[in-house]
């Protein structure tokens, strides 16, 4: 299996689609649990970090460089 590497602000693909249609998603928190936002209505999910690790399937674009300053 690949090393999946995200990090804050990541858009991600998870294995099964929002019911509204978009299977991508913006990481909006990090910790012990991942908070996901659903890209296409918003909608914001808290996951255990391990679902997490399960259910996600690639990094489709990563988030902003804070480091860029």
């Amino acid at each position: 299996m690949k090393d999946k590497h995200y990090e804050l602000n990541d858009i991600v693909e998870m294995k099964k689609p929002h019911p509204c249609g978009t299977n991508a998603w913006k990481i909006i928190r990090m910790g012990m649990d991942i908070r996901i936002k659903c890209t296409g209505c918003n909608h914001s999910v808290l996951i255990p970090r391990s679902k997490f690790d399960k259910r996600i399937k690639k990094v489709l674009k990563k988030g902003e460089e804070a480091d860029n300053v």
